[in-house]
């Protein structure tokens, strides 16, 4: 392993156990998802986070200007530490490998799925139901909620996509047309 995977490996682990010992890894595997999810798209913020010239007490104030009570205290501490520690370049790393070890922990796949709108509880046991006959793999949904879904969702489960969208069947129907 590289070094700075051992160095991601080793965050994500000690990150891991801090959440499983104040008994907030649920919350704190969901909001790290959601927030790595969100600066992947927003290099600015991302670059300001990693950045050694800007001090870790403006950076941990950013976190809480940005997250406020969208996140929890724990969310919050930890990303603030990762910062500290400047690891900001690396967060998004970090972030996947603690779901990704959660989840085998807990003996299941991860599945990104991101749709239109929310899903409720019974329309994510439908799906998470539906990718585990799929695949033959116990699965964990991590649901985001992507205006660009027109309809539908899709659903990535490690190297595999599963794409439930209107715009898909859409494009299915169209290339059946073609060939008639």
């Amino acid at each position: 392993m590289a070094r700075k995977d051992t160095l991601v490996e080793g965050y994500a682990e000690a990150l891991l156990s801090v959440a499983e010992a104040e008994g907030a890894l649920e919350d704190v595997e969901d909001e790290l998802f959601r927030f790595a999810r969100t600066i992947e798209g927003e290099s600015r913020l991302r670059d300001a986070l990693s950045d050694p010239a800007l001090p870790a007490e403006r950076k941990r104030a950013m976190l809480a200007d940005l997250l406020g009570e969208r996140a929890s205290p724990h969310t919050v501490s930890l990303l603030g530490f990762l910062v500290e520690q400047n690891r900001g370049r690396d967060l998004i790393r970090i972030a996947e490998r603690l779901v990704d070890m959660a989840a085998e922990r807990r003996a299941h796949v991860l599945a990104e799925v991101r749709a239109a709108v929310a899903l409720d509880a019974a329309q994510r046991k439908r799906l998470a139901a539906a990718l585990t006959k799929a695949t033959g793999r116990r699965i964990e949904l991590k649901v985001l909620v992507d205006p660009s879904v027109v309809g539908g969702v899709v659903a990535r489960v490690g190297d595999q996509v599963f794409d439930g969208t209107i715009r898909n069947r859409f494009q299915e129907v169209r290339e059946q047309m073609g060939s008639v």
